[in-house]
């Protein structure tokens, strides 16, 4: 996989949110994404950095545009320092959520994106990758 841009956000606050969806959205359009695969990609995305504001206080978001076999996709990787996931099997199951939630949160952000990658170490931080191909289901 080749990454041909590359750009950080600082996601600390609410209003944060919107000039990063802007910036997603920007990016896929750049590459030439559906309309439909842009939504699923920005419905993802913006669950995936309103949980890094609610349960880790924010992070930072990696917005690469990336070549793999002639296709382009977008790769997003969420970081934070939170409190990170004890149980991750457990946090990817429909309905469970330590936060009040519906808990579909991570587990409906892998279903609209064609790949994701979650990694979390308790007290150190959680790092969520997901990619969407511009051509994905």
């Amino acid at each position: 996989m080749i990454s041909l841009t590359k750009d950080t956000m600082q996601i600390v606050r609410e209003q944060d949110v919107v000039p990063f969806r802007n910036r997603v959205r920007e990016l896929a359009t750049k590459i030439g994404m559906s309309l439909v695969n842009q939504t699923k990609l920005i419905t993802a995305a913006s669950e995936l950095v309103r949980n890094m504001l609610k349960y880790a206080d924010g992070g930072k978001v990696v917005l690469e545009v990336v070549s793999k076999n002639g296709q382009a996709g977008i790769r997003l990787m969420f970081v934070d320092e939170g409190a990170g996931i004890e149980n991750i099997p457990q946090a990817m199951q429909d309905g469970f959520s330590t936060g009040r939630s519906l808990g579909l949160g991570l587990p409906g952000a892998k279903r609209l994106v064609n790949e994701f990658d979650i990694k979390s170490k308790v007290n150190e931080g959680t790092t969520v990758t997901i990619i969407h191909w511009k051509n994905g289901r």
